[in-house]
Order: structure tokens, then sequence, then C-alpha cells
């Protein structure tokens, strides 16, 4: 067994071009498509290196925000002097600790510690998973609808999803305008799929944008005239009310996927077993690593489900690649003429931007040590704003 010595998480920003912040602070995370501007976007890196001097790491895509920085530093100092091994038990002691929180900066501490496995054992963390998908079916997930140029009608919405075709990308989810404008919405939803035809799989996520239950349900129908083949986060429930999706599943045909905002094994039991959703989601940074997140896929499993794993990033994929009943890989989020707001910082050529796919519309599984990817820590320390070490 390896005790850890020393943990260490780095704060640092970069610049994304075509994107700005929104007036109203309503975009996923904040940005949105800006022609001319560039926002500096603040990213994680998670470095926790045990006596015989290896080192896990892991940099951050989605929790990013300075409550899950918070959870980190609150969690952090627990590692120190466990066995690095042991993730089963250091997953349950955070797990607990942060009970009162929403466990975001749980999961790059224990992706990190997957990584660690893998490089003391010289293999993949997707041989460690017994991972046995080499390349994923990959969809291009939009950012949110704007009024500046970018996605800003439905014509917009059909022509950029006709190029993603033209990648190579089968699959093209749409995240509409944050007004939830129910008739805007509904006709992009028809439009989309009259642009591209029967071939292409198409998905919506509202990201609970929609103000009522009746708002969801007129949208809903619209996903039904379209033959969508999901319906995600509808209404301004926040993705967590069972019941409400349970009876919007009883009036639509379009299966629901639910469970991004219910975090960890047990509350998405409850929301399965309540029947408020068709499919389940996880996500390895959401729901307390690839250790918590592995629980959620044997629980879909058991119950004859699938299981749709959120976002993207080189975990996201080992993750996958060892799951049987998961569909596809999610590139996010993308749009025409800006890119996604995912930091620069593979020395490998890992990429997560619109082209990373091949023209058979997957993307590949990393195969190197741990999590396969190499980072670039020379431009995460000059570009760091802040560093708190815990340990030697």
């Amino acid at each position: 067994m390896t005790k850890i010595s020393r943990v260490e998480i780095h704060e640092f920003g970069f610049d994304a071009p075509n994107l700005g912040r929104s007036a109203d602070g309503s975009s996923i995370g904040g940005v949105s498509f800006a022609r001319g501007e560039v926002t500096r976007v603040t990213k994680y890196a998670v470095r926790i290196e045990t006596a015989d001097g290896c080192r896990g790491e892991y940099v951050t895509h989605w929790v990013a925000s300075p409550s899950a920085f918070g959870q980190m530093l609150m969690l952090a100092p627990m590692l120190v002097g466990r066995e690095a091994e042991e993730r089963q038990g250091i997953y349950d002691d955070l797990k607990r600790e942060a009970r009162q929180f929403d466990h975001l900066g749980h999961g790059p501490l224990d992706i990190a510690l997957w990584d660690w496995q893998g490089k003391a054992l010289n293999c993949s963390v997707g041989t460690l998973l017994g991972g046995y998908r080499k390349r994923l079916p990959a969809y291009a997930s939009t950012y949110h609808g704007d009024r500046n140029g970018g996605l800003d009608s439905k014509e917009a919405f059909g022509e950029f999803a006709i190029a993603c075709r033209e990648m190579g990308y089968r699959g093209f989810k749409v995240h509409g305008w944050h007004e939830g404008d129910i008739r805007e919405e509904a006709e992009n939803v028809l439009h989309i799929r009259r642009a591209v035809g029967d071939g292409m799989t198409l998905m919506l996520d509202p990201a609970c944008e929609l103000r009522t239950f009746a708002d969801a349900l007129y949208v809903g129908r619209a996903c039904d005239e379209a033959d969508y083949f999901w319906y995600e986060d509808p209404f301004r429930d926040g993705g967590v009310s069972a019941f409400a999706h349970k009876k919007l599943r009883e009036m639509i045909r379009t299966p629901i996927l639910q469970t991004e905002h219910v975090r960890g094994v047990e509350p998405k039991a409850d929301f399965l077993v309540a029947g408020g959703t068709d499919f389940l989601r996880s996500d390895p940074e959401y729901d307390m690593g690839l250790t918590g997140a592995l629980k959620i896929h044997a629980l879909a499993e058991a119950f004859g489900v699938d299981v749709e794993v959120h976002a993207c990033g080189p975990a996201h994929r080992h993750l996958m690649a060892a799951t049987r009943n998961s569909n596809w890989y999610e590139v996010a989020l993308v749009g025409p003429d800006c890119p996604n707001a995912l930091p620069p910082v593979y020395a490998c050529g890992y990429s997560d931007a619109l082209d990373c796919i091949g023209a058979d519309g997957c993307v590949p599984v990393p195969d190197g040590p741990g999590l396969g990817v190499v980072y670039d820590w020379a431009f995460i320390e000059a570009n760091r704003t802040r560093l708190e070490v815990f340990g030697a």
C-alpha cells in the first residue's frame, strides 16, 4: 500500500475567443457566443503525490466554479496520509464529509486517484475498469441559442446541424434560448429535423429553461413529432422532481433523460424507482468521481436501462468504454465560430473540440497509463492564479 504524501490544487485561467459573459448571467458556465470578445476562463488542476513519488493528475472540465474549488480545499486535507489504493474507503469518507453540499469538489480528487492507480500499475484507467470499447459514437452538443449572430435562429441551428453531420457526427443535441419561448423552441425542434432529415439522431436539452410543466409538455410534443431520441431537463423544477417527470413521461412519447442535477447513486435510484426518467445520467466530475459513477452505471444495468455520460473528458471516455448500456459521447459545448470552454492543457494531442471526431463519427479512448493524457504543466503554472498545497 502507498500513502498519499501531498495534494496540490492549482487555480489557473486561459483566454477563450468569441465567447462573452452573458448579460443576464444565464448561459451555461456564464458564457455564450460573442464575436470578437475574449473571455478569461478559470479551471482547476489536481495533483496527488504518494511517498514513492508517483503522481495522479486531473484538470477539471465542468466543475470549475468557486464553490467546487472551495469543496476541494475542504476535502483535500483528508487525503493526506491515506493509502492511495483505498479509493472505496476514501470515496465513502469524502461523501460523508460533503453531505451538506453538492459534492462537486469530490469528483476531481477521485479521478486523480484513478489516474494515480493506472500510472502506479503502468496501465490505463480503461484497463482498470475492464473497458473494451475503443471508439465511442459522439454527438455535437450546442451552446444555448444567442441573439449575437451565432445560433440566433432556427435557420442557424439547422445549418450548424448540417455542418456537424458533414463532419461525421451522427448525433446533435440542441440547447435552446434562455427566454423559454415555447413556440420558438418547438419550431426550432421541428426545423432542425426538417433540415437534417431522418438520418441524424437529435436530442433536446432546454437545461431547465422552460417555465412551467405546460411549457415542457408543449415542447415535448414537438419532440414527439420530430422523433427526438431524448428530452432532457426541460423545465424549472431544476431537474429534480421525479413526480413531475413521471407525469411528463405519461403524456409524451419521447424518452426522458434526467438526473444530471441529482447527485450520487442513492437519489438516482429513488428517481428511477419513482418512474421519473427513462435514461439515467452520470458524470465522473459531478457524481463523486469514477468511483461514484461506476455505482450509477451498475444501478442502471441492474434496472435494465441505459445510462448516458454527461459532458466530455478523458475520465468520461474511460467510463463509457467500460459501459455496455451507454449510447453517446457528448462533445460539449460547441457552436459555429467559437470554441468550447475547455482548458488547452493537453500536450499529447487529446481534444474535445468540435473537430475531435473521426470520419466514423467516433472519438478514441486514450490508452496510455492512467487517464492516458499528458498535461502541459508549464502552461498551467504560467497561468496559475492560486496554489493550495496539503501535506509535505
